[in-house]
Protein backbone atom coordinates (compact mmCIF):
# COMPACT_ATOMS: atom_id res chain seq x y z
CA UNK A 1 0.00 0.00 0.00
CA UNK A 2 3.05 2.27 1.20
CA UNK A 3 4.63 1.61 -2.05
CA UNK A 4 1.62 1.67 -4.61
CA UNK A 5 0.83 5.19 -2.58
CA UNK A 6 4.05 6.80 -3.12
CA UNK A 7 4.18 5.69 -6.61
CA UNK A 8 1.12 7.00 -7.15
CA UNK A 9 2.02 10.50 -5.70
CA UNK A 10 5.44 10.58 -7.33
CA UNK A 11 3.45 10.14 -11.18
CA UNK A 12 1.09 13.31 -9.78
CA UNK A 13 3.22 15.81 -8.37
CA UNK A 14 6.72 14.94 -10.28
CA UNK A 15 8.64 14.82 -7.02
CA UNK A 16 11.13 11.69 -5.97
CA UNK A 17 8.76 10.94 -3.06
CA UNK A 18 10.65 8.44 -0.59
CA UNK A 19 8.24 5.06 -0.97
CA UNK A 20 8.37 4.18 3.03
CA UNK A 21 6.95 7.75 3.63
CA UNK A 22 4.00 7.84 2.06
CA UNK A 23 0.54 7.37 3.80
CA UNK A 24 -3.03 8.24 4.36
CA UNK A 25 -4.23 9.97 7.09
CA UNK A 26 -7.73 11.26 7.34
CA UNK A 27 -8.38 13.73 4.84
CA UNK A 28 -4.71 14.25 3.23
CA UNK A 29 -1.43 12.02 2.42
CA UNK A 30 1.59 12.77 3.84
CA UNK A 31 5.21 11.97 1.80
CA UNK A 32 8.89 12.67 2.00
CA UNK A 33 10.05 14.08 -0.72
CA UNK A 34 13.56 15.85 -2.47
CA UNK A 35 13.08 18.91 -4.01
CA UNK A 36 15.36 20.62 -5.85
CA UNK A 37 18.42 18.46 -3.65
CA UNK A 38 16.52 19.14 -0.07
CA UNK A 39 14.00 16.90 1.60
CA UNK A 40 10.44 18.19 1.86
CA UNK A 41 7.30 17.34 3.71
CA UNK A 42 4.60 16.90 0.92
CA UNK A 43 0.89 17.25 1.88
CA UNK A 44 -1.91 16.48 -0.52
CA UNK A 45 -5.59 17.19 0.94
CA UNK A 46 -6.60 18.94 3.96
CA UNK A 47 -3.93 18.64 7.15
CA UNK A 48 -5.43 21.69 10.29
CA UNK A 49 -2.43 23.20 11.73
CA UNK A 50 -0.11 23.54 8.52
CA UNK A 51 0.14 27.08 7.01
CA UNK A 52 -0.92 27.63 3.24
CA UNK A 53 -3.83 26.95 0.88
CA UNK A 54 -6.32 23.86 2.44
CA UNK A 55 -7.59 21.48 -0.17
CA UNK A 56 -6.65 19.96 -3.45
CA UNK A 57 -3.20 20.35 -4.56
CA UNK A 58 0.28 19.35 -3.17
CA UNK A 59 1.88 21.48 -0.66
CA UNK A 60 5.88 21.54 0.43
CA UNK A 61 6.72 22.57 3.52
CA UNK A 62 10.60 22.63 5.32
CA UNK A 63 11.31 19.77 7.67
CA UNK A 64 11.86 22.40 11.00
CA UNK A 65 11.09 21.64 14.15
CA UNK A 66 7.46 23.13 13.74
CA UNK A 67 6.72 21.31 11.12
CA UNK A 68 7.76 17.95 12.77
CA UNK A 69 5.89 19.46 15.87
CA UNK A 70 2.63 19.64 14.08
CA UNK A 71 3.47 16.47 11.57
CA UNK A 72 3.29 14.28 15.45
CA UNK A 73 -0.39 15.53 15.98
CA UNK A 74 -1.33 13.79 12.95
CA UNK A 75 1.25 10.92 13.15
CA UNK A 76 1.86 10.40 16.80
CA UNK A 77 4.02 7.64 16.55
CA UNK A 78 6.51 10.06 15.21
CA UNK A 79 7.39 11.66 18.99
CA UNK A 80 9.61 9.94 21.22
CA UNK A 81 8.66 7.63 24.16
CA UNK A 82 10.04 6.63 27.18
CA UNK A 83 11.07 2.69 26.84
CA UNK A 84 11.43 1.07 30.22
CA UNK A 85 13.00 -2.19 30.65
CA UNK A 86 13.07 -3.19 27.03
CA UNK A 87 16.35 -3.91 25.48
CA UNK A 88 17.63 -0.94 23.54
CA UNK A 89 20.02 0.65 21.37
CA UNK A 90 20.97 4.04 20.67
CA UNK A 91 22.21 5.05 17.24
CA UNK A 92 24.17 7.99 18.05
CA UNK A 93 24.19 10.31 14.75
CA UNK A 94 26.22 13.61 14.86
CA UNK A 95 25.28 14.53 11.15
CA UNK A 96 21.24 14.33 11.79
CA UNK A 97 21.47 12.35 8.66
CA UNK A 98 21.58 8.75 9.55
CA UNK A 99 18.47 7.95 10.89
CA UNK A 100 17.33 6.01 7.88
CA UNK A 101 20.14 3.77 7.86
CA UNK A 102 19.48 3.04 11.75
CA UNK A 103 15.71 2.34 11.07
CA UNK A 104 16.21 -0.12 8.30
CA UNK A 105 18.80 -2.27 10.54
CA UNK A 106 16.37 -1.94 13.52
CA UNK A 107 14.08 -3.86 11.16
CA UNK A 108 16.77 -6.36 10.43
CA UNK A 109 16.95 -7.19 14.32
CA UNK A 110 14.43 -8.58 16.52
CA UNK A 111 13.29 -7.66 19.94
CA UNK A 112 15.35 -4.83 20.37
CA UNK A 113 14.26 -1.34 20.73
CA UNK A 114 15.78 1.77 19.12
CA UNK A 115 16.69 5.54 20.92
CA UNK A 116 17.15 7.06 17.33
CA UNK A 117 17.94 10.15 19.03
CA UNK A 118 21.13 9.91 21.21
CA UNK A 119 23.28 12.80 21.78
CA UNK A 120 25.76 14.61 24.17
CA UNK A 121 25.70 18.25 25.30
CA UNK A 122 29.32 17.65 24.59
CA UNK A 123 28.55 16.41 20.66
CA UNK A 124 26.11 18.97 20.58
CA UNK A 125 29.09 22.02 21.12
CA UNK A 126 31.24 20.16 18.82
CA UNK A 127 28.60 19.64 16.04
CA UNK A 128 26.74 22.84 16.15
CA UNK A 129 23.30 21.09 16.39
CA UNK A 130 20.88 22.06 19.60
CA UNK A 131 19.12 19.23 21.33
CA UNK A 132 16.18 20.09 19.68
CA UNK A 133 17.32 19.89 16.01
CA UNK A 134 18.76 16.29 17.18
CA UNK A 135 15.27 14.92 17.84
CA UNK A 136 13.93 16.94 14.55
CA UNK A 137 16.62 15.31 12.31
CA UNK A 138 15.97 11.47 13.96
CA UNK A 139 11.44 12.47 13.34
CA UNK A 140 12.16 12.95 9.96
CA UNK A 141 14.33 10.16 9.83
CA UNK A 142 11.60 7.64 11.13
CA UNK A 143 9.12 9.34 8.77
CA UNK A 144 11.01 8.86 5.63
CA UNK A 145 11.44 5.34 6.43
CA UNK A 146 7.82 4.65 8.01
CA UNK A 147 9.01 3.41 10.90
CA UNK A 148 5.69 3.26 13.76
CA UNK A 149 7.48 1.48 16.90
CA UNK A 150 8.23 2.77 19.95
CA UNK A 151 11.64 4.87 19.91
CA UNK A 152 13.68 6.94 22.55
CA UNK A 153 15.44 10.21 22.45
CA UNK A 154 18.53 9.77 25.07
CA UNK A 155 19.87 13.05 26.16
CA UNK A 156 23.63 11.95 27.09
CA UNK A 157 25.85 12.21 29.74
CA UNK A 158 23.92 15.73 31.21
CA UNK A 159 25.95 17.40 33.76
CA UNK A 160 24.07 20.14 35.40
CA UNK A 161 20.24 21.37 35.82
CA UNK A 162 21.22 23.47 32.91
CA UNK A 163 22.15 20.93 30.57
CA UNK A 164 18.72 19.11 31.85
CA UNK A 165 16.04 21.92 31.19
CA UNK A 166 17.58 22.10 27.44
CA UNK A 167 16.67 18.58 27.07
CA UNK A 168 13.46 18.77 28.34
CA UNK A 169 12.20 21.65 26.30
CA UNK A 170 13.19 19.35 23.60
CA UNK A 171 11.21 16.83 24.19
CA UNK A 172 13.65 14.11 25.38
CA UNK A 173 12.19 10.88 26.82
CA UNK A 174 15.41 9.23 28.42
CA UNK A 175 18.19 11.13 30.21
CA UNK A 176 21.64 10.17 31.21
CA UNK A 177 23.37 11.98 34.36
CA UNK A 178 26.77 11.62 34.07
CA UNK A 179 28.09 12.06 37.50
CA UNK A 180 31.63 11.47 37.12
CA UNK A 181 33.10 14.96 37.69
CA UNK A 182 31.98 13.83 41.25
CA UNK A 183 33.59 10.47 41.65
CA UNK A 184 36.75 10.43 44.54
CA UNK A 185 38.95 8.51 42.31
CA UNK A 186 41.45 8.98 44.85
CA UNK A 187 39.02 6.83 47.59
CA UNK A 188 40.80 3.80 45.61
CA UNK A 189 44.65 4.24 46.75
CA UNK A 190 43.64 6.48 50.12
CA UNK A 191 45.32 5.31 53.30
CA UNK A 192 42.69 3.89 56.27
CA UNK A 193 43.24 7.42 58.02
CA UNK A 194 42.80 9.37 54.73
CA UNK A 195 39.83 7.50 53.89
CA UNK A 196 38.18 7.94 57.30
CA UNK A 197 39.08 11.89 57.29
CA UNK A 198 37.19 11.83 53.79
CA UNK A 199 34.46 9.84 54.70
CA UNK A 200 33.22 12.05 57.80
CA UNK A 201 33.37 15.36 55.20
CA UNK A 202 30.88 13.77 52.93
CA UNK A 203 27.47 15.61 52.69
CA UNK A 204 25.80 13.03 54.62
CA UNK A 205 22.68 15.94 55.00
CA UNK A 206 22.46 15.62 51.09
CA UNK A 207 22.84 11.81 51.52
CA UNK A 208 19.92 11.88 54.00
CA UNK A 209 21.87 10.08 56.64
CA UNK A 210 24.84 9.62 58.93
CA UNK A 211 27.53 7.70 59.09
CA UNK A 212 27.01 5.39 62.05
CA UNK A 213 23.58 4.43 60.59
CA UNK A 214 25.69 3.99 56.73
CA UNK A 215 27.50 1.73 58.73
CA UNK A 216 24.97 -0.60 60.59
CA UNK A 217 23.16 -0.43 56.96
CA UNK A 218 25.44 -2.24 55.17
CA UNK A 219 28.37 -4.03 57.69
CA UNK A 220 28.00 -7.35 59.66
CA UNK A 221 25.31 -8.73 56.54
CA UNK A 222 25.56 -10.89 53.49
CA UNK A 223 23.60 -9.86 50.63
CA UNK A 224 22.40 -12.84 48.79
CA UNK A 225 22.33 -11.97 44.84
CA UNK A 226 20.17 -13.33 42.16
CA UNK A 227 21.32 -16.50 40.68
CA UNK A 228 23.67 -17.46 44.11
CA UNK A 229 26.77 -16.28 46.30
CA UNK A 230 26.53 -12.64 48.21
CA UNK A 231 28.22 -10.09 48.87
CA UNK A 232 29.65 -8.36 52.33
CA UNK A 233 31.07 -4.73 53.42
CA UNK A 234 33.65 -4.49 56.16
CA UNK A 235 34.00 -1.51 57.23
CA UNK A 236 36.66 -0.20 55.12
CA UNK A 237 35.12 -1.70 51.93
CA UNK A 238 32.02 0.59 52.84
CA UNK A 239 34.56 3.33 53.29
CA UNK A 240 36.16 3.48 50.26
CA UNK A 241 32.71 2.85 48.63
CA UNK A 242 31.07 5.92 50.03
CA UNK A 243 33.94 8.20 49.41
CA UNK A 244 34.29 6.46 45.75
CA UNK A 245 31.01 7.66 44.90
CA UNK A 246 28.95 9.46 48.11
CA UNK A 247 29.29 12.91 46.44
CA UNK A 248 28.29 11.18 42.65
CA UNK A 249 25.08 10.04 44.29
CA UNK A 250 24.70 13.30 46.06
CA UNK A 251 24.67 15.02 42.71
CA UNK A 252 22.61 12.34 40.86
CA UNK A 253 20.07 12.90 42.79
CA UNK A 254 19.42 16.65 43.02
CA UNK A 255 19.18 16.14 38.78
CA UNK A 256 16.70 13.26 39.32
CA UNK A 257 14.45 15.68 42.07
CA UNK A 258 15.04 18.48 39.19
CA UNK A 259 14.11 16.43 36.57
CA UNK A 260 11.08 14.49 38.34
CA UNK A 261 9.86 18.05 39.14
CA UNK A 262 9.61 18.76 35.48
CA UNK A 263 8.47 16.17 33.45
CA UNK A 264 5.75 13.19 34.58
CA UNK A 265 7.24 10.12 32.32
CA UNK A 266 10.55 9.84 31.70
CA UNK A 267 13.46 6.88 31.21
CA UNK A 268 16.99 7.17 33.35
CA UNK A 269 20.36 6.27 33.36
CA UNK A 270 23.04 6.62 35.72
CA UNK A 271 26.37 6.42 34.30
CA UNK A 272 29.37 6.23 36.13
CA UNK A 273 31.61 4.91 33.03
CA UNK A 274 33.77 7.78 32.38
CA UNK A 275 36.28 7.84 35.57
CA UNK A 276 39.66 5.89 35.69
CA UNK A 277 38.86 3.17 38.24
CA UNK A 278 36.52 0.30 37.32
CA UNK A 279 33.15 0.25 39.18
CA UNK A 280 33.64 -2.78 41.49
CA UNK A 281 30.62 -5.39 41.88
CA UNK A 282 30.51 -4.45 45.66
CA UNK A 283 30.41 -0.78 44.36
CA UNK A 284 27.88 -1.20 41.99
CA UNK A 285 25.64 -2.47 44.95
CA UNK A 286 26.29 0.29 47.22
CA UNK A 287 25.22 3.20 44.13
CA UNK A 288 22.41 1.21 43.85
CA UNK A 289 21.22 0.43 47.44
CA UNK A 290 21.58 4.26 48.36
CA UNK A 291 19.49 5.30 44.75
CA UNK A 292 16.83 3.10 46.06
CA UNK A 293 17.08 4.70 49.38
CA UNK A 294 17.28 7.96 48.29
CA UNK A 295 14.28 7.80 46.19
CA UNK A 296 16.12 7.73 42.65
CA UNK A 297 14.06 5.40 39.98
CA UNK A 298 16.08 4.93 36.96
CA UNK A 299 15.90 1.91 34.04
CA UNK A 300 19.77 1.89 33.26
CA UNK A 301 23.26 1.84 35.12
CA UNK A 302 26.28 2.21 33.26
CA UNK A 303 29.24 1.13 35.60
CA UNK A 304 32.89 1.54 34.37
CA UNK A 305 33.94 -1.60 33.68
CA UNK A 306 37.28 -3.16 33.30
CA UNK A 307 39.10 -2.89 30.42
CA UNK A 308 39.62 -0.20 27.86
CA UNK A 309 36.09 1.10 26.19
CA UNK A 310 37.92 3.41 23.71
CA UNK A 311 36.03 4.83 20.95
CA UNK A 312 35.21 3.11 17.99
CA UNK A 313 37.35 0.39 18.25
CA UNK A 314 36.95 -3.72 19.96
CA UNK A 315 37.12 -4.01 23.52
CA UNK A 316 41.31 -3.94 24.90
CA UNK A 317 41.71 -5.82 27.93
CA UNK A 318 40.98 -9.24 29.47
CA UNK A 319 37.86 -10.88 28.25
CA UNK A 320 37.94 -13.66 30.97
CA UNK A 321 38.44 -10.83 33.93
CA UNK A 322 35.73 -8.79 31.98
CA UNK A 323 33.49 -12.19 31.78
CA UNK A 324 33.67 -12.86 35.05
CA UNK A 325 33.01 -8.73 36.41
CA UNK A 326 29.95 -8.88 34.37
CA UNK A 327 28.22 -12.14 35.90
CA UNK A 328 28.81 -9.76 39.24
CA UNK A 329 27.37 -6.83 37.69
CA UNK A 330 24.58 -8.11 36.12
CA UNK A 331 23.35 -10.32 39.35
CA UNK A 332 23.46 -7.04 41.18
CA UNK A 333 21.26 -5.29 38.48
CA UNK A 334 18.53 -8.49 38.77
CA UNK A 335 19.09 -8.17 42.52
CA UNK A 336 18.36 -4.34 42.91
CA UNK A 337 16.18 -3.76 39.91
CA UNK A 338 15.72 -5.10 37.79
CA UNK A 339 17.08 -2.51 35.47
CA UNK A 340 19.12 -2.55 32.33
CA UNK A 341 23.28 -2.56 32.74
CA UNK A 342 24.60 0.18 29.88
CA UNK A 343 27.22 -0.53 27.99
CA UNK A 344 28.56 3.05 26.69
CA UNK A 345 31.30 3.54 23.96
CA UNK A 346 29.58 0.56 23.12
CA UNK A 347 30.72 0.72 19.32
CA UNK A 348 32.55 -1.97 17.67
CA UNK A 349 32.64 -3.85 21.11
CA UNK A 350 31.72 -6.87 19.02
CA UNK A 351 33.89 -8.96 20.97
CA UNK A 352 31.71 -8.67 24.44
CA UNK A 353 28.33 -8.12 23.01
CA UNK A 354 27.81 -12.43 22.74
CA UNK A 355 28.89 -11.96 26.57
CA UNK A 356 26.07 -9.57 27.67
CA UNK A 357 23.64 -11.29 26.17
CA UNK A 358 24.35 -14.60 27.66
CA UNK A 359 25.01 -13.01 31.41
CA UNK A 360 22.05 -10.00 30.91
CA UNK A 361 19.58 -10.88 28.97
CA UNK A 362 17.08 -8.44 28.31
CA UNK A 363 18.99 -6.23 30.78
CA UNK A 364 21.29 -4.30 27.82
CA UNK A 365 20.96 -0.78 26.81
CA UNK A 366 24.00 -0.24 24.13
CA UNK A 367 25.19 3.23 23.28
CA UNK A 368 27.00 3.87 20.12
CA UNK A 369 27.68 6.94 18.80
CA UNK A 370 30.47 8.59 16.40
CA UNK A 371 30.66 5.41 14.48
CA UNK A 372 27.58 6.51 12.05
CA UNK A 373 30.14 9.20 11.13
CA UNK A 374 32.91 6.80 10.42
CA UNK A 375 30.66 4.97 7.56
CA UNK A 376 29.41 8.35 6.42
CA UNK A 377 33.51 8.63 5.68
CA UNK A 378 33.59 5.23 4.28
CA UNK A 379 30.70 6.28 1.73
CA UNK A 380 32.39 9.41 0.84
CA UNK A 381 35.93 7.53 0.58
CA UNK A 382 34.51 5.44 -2.50
CA UNK A 383 32.41 8.41 -3.86
CA UNK A 384 34.57 11.03 -3.20
CA UNK A 385 38.04 10.18 -2.62
CA UNK A 386 39.62 13.76 -2.38
CA UNK A 387 37.27 15.22 -0.05
CA UNK A 388 37.89 11.84 2.18
CA UNK A 389 41.34 12.96 1.29
CA UNK A 390 40.95 16.26 2.87
CA UNK A 391 39.46 14.70 5.91
CA UNK A 392 41.70 12.48 6.80
CA UNK A 393 44.41 14.75 6.43
CA UNK A 394 43.33 17.35 9.10
CA UNK A 395 43.10 14.37 11.28
CA UNK A 396 47.04 13.67 11.28
CA UNK A 397 47.20 17.85 11.90
CA UNK A 398 44.22 18.08 14.67
CA UNK A 399 44.72 14.45 17.16
CA UNK A 400 46.71 15.73 19.50
CA UNK A 401 44.01 18.12 20.54
CA UNK A 402 41.09 16.50 20.06
CA UNK A 403 41.90 13.35 21.54
CA UNK A 404 42.06 15.22 25.04
CA UNK A 405 38.46 14.59 26.37
CA UNK A 406 38.81 10.95 24.94
CA UNK A 407 39.83 7.75 26.21
CA UNK A 408 41.84 6.93 22.90
CA UNK A 409 45.40 5.57 22.75
CA UNK A 410 45.67 5.50 18.98
CA UNK A 411 49.61 6.62 17.50
CA UNK A 412 49.30 8.52 13.97
CA UNK A 413 53.07 7.34 13.44
CA UNK A 414 50.80 4.05 13.09
CA UNK A 415 48.58 5.36 10.96
CA UNK A 416 48.69 5.15 7.03
CA UNK A 417 49.89 8.09 5.48
CA UNK A 418 47.09 9.82 2.54
CA UNK A 419 49.88 10.31 -0.25
CA UNK A 420 51.05 6.58 0.10
CA UNK A 421 47.29 5.95 -0.59
CA UNK A 422 45.30 4.91 -4.06
CA UNK A 423 41.86 5.72 -4.00
CA UNK A 424 40.59 2.19 -4.06
CA UNK A 425 42.26 2.34 -0.40
CA UNK A 426 40.62 5.00 1.48
CA UNK A 427 37.73 3.20 2.72
CA UNK A 428 40.02 0.48 4.22
CA UNK A 429 41.69 3.01 6.37
CA UNK A 430 38.73 2.89 8.31
CA UNK A 431 39.43 -0.48 9.37
CA UNK A 432 42.83 0.56 10.75
CA UNK A 433 43.06 1.21 14.88
CA UNK A 434 44.83 4.10 14.92
CA UNK A 435 43.40 5.83 11.85
CA UNK A 436 39.94 4.77 12.78
CA UNK A 437 40.06 6.27 16.40
CA UNK A 438 41.77 9.77 14.83
CA UNK A 439 39.07 10.10 12.27
CA UNK A 440 36.84 9.87 15.05
CA UNK A 441 37.83 11.98 17.92
CA UNK A 442 38.55 14.63 15.44
CA UNK A 443 34.86 14.79 13.96
CA UNK A 444 34.48 18.19 15.32
CA UNK A 445 37.50 19.87 13.64
CA UNK A 446 36.44 17.93 10.35
CA UNK A 447 32.69 19.19 10.72
CA UNK A 448 33.61 23.00 11.77
CA UNK A 449 36.03 22.92 8.51
CA UNK A 450 34.47 20.66 6.06
CA UNK A 451 30.35 19.97 7.34
CA UNK A 452 29.06 21.51 4.23
CA UNK A 453 30.64 19.44 1.87
CA UNK A 454 30.45 16.21 4.00
CA UNK A 455 26.66 16.59 4.57
CA UNK A 456 26.02 17.28 0.81
CA UNK A 457 28.11 15.06 -0.25
CA UNK A 458 26.54 12.20 1.99
CA UNK A 459 23.01 13.60 0.77
CA UNK A 460 23.80 12.82 -3.28
CA UNK A 461 25.03 9.49 -1.68
CA UNK A 462 22.40 8.66 0.82
CA UNK A 463 21.92 5.23 -0.54
CA UNK A 464 25.29 4.44 -0.35
CA UNK A 465 25.51 5.84 3.18
CA UNK A 466 22.50 3.76 4.17
CA UNK A 467 23.66 0.30 2.99
CA UNK A 468 27.00 1.23 4.96
CA UNK A 469 25.25 1.60 8.42
CA UNK A 470 22.91 -1.31 7.62
CA UNK A 471 26.00 -3.54 7.46
CA UNK A 472 27.69 -1.64 10.21
CA UNK A 473 24.66 -2.21 12.73
CA UNK A 474 23.75 -5.78 11.79
CA UNK A 475 27.50 -6.25 13.37
CA UNK A 476 25.70 -4.57 16.90
CA UNK A 477 22.26 -5.68 16.90
CA UNK A 478 22.28 -9.53 15.93
CA UNK A 479 24.01 -10.67 19.25
CA UNK A 480 21.23 -8.89 21.27
CA UNK A 481 18.45 -10.44 18.12
CA UNK A 482 15.43 -12.23 19.71
CA UNK A 483 15.25 -14.15 16.73
CA UNK A 484 19.04 -15.56 17.65
CA UNK A 485 19.22 -16.01 21.02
Amino acid sequence: MTAALADTLARRTGLHVYPASALEAGPACFFLARVQGRKQLGILGEAAGFPGTSAGEVRLFPTTIENAARLREHLPWLKPQPLGLKRAAGSGDRLGLATPGHARAFRRARGIAPVFAQQSIRENARTGRSPAEVINDATWGVFQEGWREPWGADADHLKTPEDLDSCIAAGYTFYTLDPGDHVDAGAVAASGTELKVRWEALPWAELDTVPSAQLARYTGRAFALDGGGALSFTEEDLRRAAVKYGRALAHVTRMYRHLASRVSSFDLEVSVDETEAPTLPLEHFYIASELKRLGVRWVSLAPRYPGRFEKGVDYLGDIREFETDLAMQAAVARTLGPYKLGIHSGSDKFTLYPVFARLAGDLVHLKTAGTSYLEGLRAIAAAEPELYRTIYRLAFDRYAEDRKSYHVSADPARAPRPKELADGDLPGVLDQFDAREMLHVTFGSALAAHGPQIKASLERHEEAYYEALVRHFDRHLQPFSAADR
